[in-house]
């Protein structure tokens, strides 16, 4: 009968005896990492239980203004609502430090803003769609919805945020107050979509 191969004990016995030293090698090769590894899992556990640090503030246009840095007109609009504007074909963009736009005017005398920027773009068939963003006072919000709620204007207050509109023929008008500042817009004639909604976004992030 044809012997078996199995082992050879003259090779096994060197070889085990190579391994256990290359184990005991490496272990005492990482014995200076075993703090470093403590530490890190500590570190791990305590961020895994510890709450993130609040997000610094967005850095949009209404920080800006009050901040009282200089703002343009670009940096009101996202990016989609700008090119929507001025894809309309000789659209016209007049920038300035005028009143906010509206249809009250005893509004601007109650709330006297700081105005920081006024756009307003007029289409080529007339149509023209302003904006402007100003610093009013602390009780400006109050005033404000008591204000346009004498003029039929339909309003909403919901976490210090105030927000009143009007549709009359061809013109929207909206306010929003917020964060110490008025955001105005009136529409007329021109209604993109969704602006009032999509320009607040924008300014306030």
């Amino acid at each position: 009968m044809a012997r078996v191969g199995g082992r050879s004990t003259v090779i096994a016995v060197p070889v085990g005896v190579l391994c256990v030293a290359i184990v005991a090698a490496l272990i005492w090769l990482s014995l200076p990492m075993v703090p470093v590894t403590v530490a890190w899992a500590g570190d791990v556990l305590r961020n895994a239980t510890t709450p993130a640090p609040a997000a610094e503030a967005a850095d949009n246009a209404a920080r800006h203004a009050l901040a009282g840095d200089a703002v343009d007109c670009r940096a009101l609009y996202s990016n989609s609502l700008w090119n929507e504007l001025t894809w309309q074909g000789r659209t016209i963009l007049d920038q300035s430090s005028d009143a906010p736009p509206t249809e009250v005017p005893a509004l601007v005398e109650v709330l006297a803003p700081d105005v920081r920027l006024a756009c307003t773009w007029t289409a080529q068939d007339g149509g023209t769609v302003s904006s402007a963003l100003a610093v009013v006072a602390a009780e400006g919000p109050v005033l404000a919805e008591a204000a346009l709620r004498g003029q039929g204007f339909a309003c909403g207050a919901a976490d210090g945020v105030v927000r009143c509109t009007r549709a009359q023929g061809p013109t929207i008008e909206d306010h929003v107050l917020r964060d110490g500042l008025w955001l105005a817009s009136v529409q007329r004639s021109w209604h993109p979509d969704d602006y009032a909604a999509r320009l607040e976004r924008s300014v306030f992030g």
